[in-house]
């Protein structure tokens, strides 16, 4: 006999309310206020988040500090061969990428506002973040870190694969939902009056859970402080 699944029927209201109450839950679970890991410059965290695409923290860090130990400036990597910026960022994935794609979003900023983003300070954020994905190589993921995890800590929610996991699980987007429109949705819920460090706090809350509890494969339910409020675990019970 197959189980009985529960349906997630709820309006916008509804779930952004639920949305709230869990990312209160684990705020207070994981120790916010959290933190910032960063005071870099925008366009230093830029650089830094193409970089960490699909690498881990670590390495991605490992190679941010080797690109500005042997180009001083970013002009310097504008300017150097792509194959020379290619092989100082070897260690993090696709290189090969990630190497012309710096160049280019290096390149536009030069040409559009003079290698600096401080700027966007006087955005609102939908204006600032609209303003970055017109780089190339930059999407919604990228441009939120940008003004969220610089030294600007402007509201911008940032969603990881994490975060995406644990929305997803809990009901509070769709389930099959992709990256750029569950971040959108997510940030449709935080009340806007909300600071940076809210809204990081909001994020760190999520991503937290799903790297310590909420796993890809084999979510811990069973020490879920948040399994009351969650589809997946409801439908399992079920």
């Amino acid at each position: 006999m197959s189980k009985t699944k529960i349906p997630s029927i709820a309006t916008a209201t509804d779930q952004r309310k639920r949305a709230l109450a869990v990312s209160y839950i684990l705020q207070e679970a994981y120790g916010a206020p959290f933190r910032f890991f960063s005071d870099k410059d925008p366009v230093s965290q830029m650089v830094s988040a193409l970089l960490s695409h699909r690498t881990k923290n670590a390495v991605s860090r490992d190679a941010y500090h080797a690109l500005v130990g042997r180009y001083p400036e970013w002009e310097n990597v504008i300017t150097a061969p792509t194959e020379e910026v290619q092989a100082t960022i070897q260690m993090v994935t696709f290189p090969e990428v990630k190497a012309p794609r710096i160049q280019q979003a290096l390149l536009y900023l030069q040409e559009n506002c003079e290698l600096s983003l401080d700027f966007l300070a006087d955005m609102s954020v939908p204006e600032a973040r609209a303003w970055l994905e017109k780089i190339p190589g930059i999407g919604a993921k990228t441009s939120a870190a940008i003004l969220n995890f610089s030294r600007l800590h402007m509201p911008a929610l940032v969603v990881d694969t994490h975060h995406l996991r644990v929305a997803q699980r809990i009901g509070i987007i769709p389930p099959k939902c992709s990256l750029d429109k569950g971040a959108r949705l997510l940030a449709s819920y935080l009340p806007d009056d909300w600071t940076g460090q809210q809204v990081y706090d909001d994020h760190q809350g999520f991503m937290r859970h799903g790297q310590r509890v909420c796993h890809w494969q084999q979510p811990n339910c069973s020490v879920c402080i948040v399994r009351d409020q969650c589809d997946y675990f409801q439908n399992k019970k079920a």
